[in-house]
């Protein structure tokens, strides 16, 4: 998954805030932390405000997620 299909799928599962939409985001970022690092994971993560809406931290290792 390229960053920019990344961002796509964050905004869908933005539009909404059950527990369902936060999973999601996760193993987004569990895929884009395994493709492309964790700085690209924080980026999103920031870029998102990820921290405020899903309580998801810069920092944070997804890479366990499956």
């Amino acid at each position: 998954m390229n960053l920019d299909r990344a961002r796509m799928l964050i905004k869908e599962q933005l539009q909404f805030t059950s527990g369902y939409n936060r999973n999601s985001v996760r193993m987004i970022l569990a895929e884009v932390q395994k493709l492309h690092g964790q700085g690209a994971l924080d980026q999103l993560i920031r870029e998102f405000d990820l921290e405020q809406r899903f309580d998801l931290k810069p920092g944070s290792d997804f890479s366990t997620l499956r």
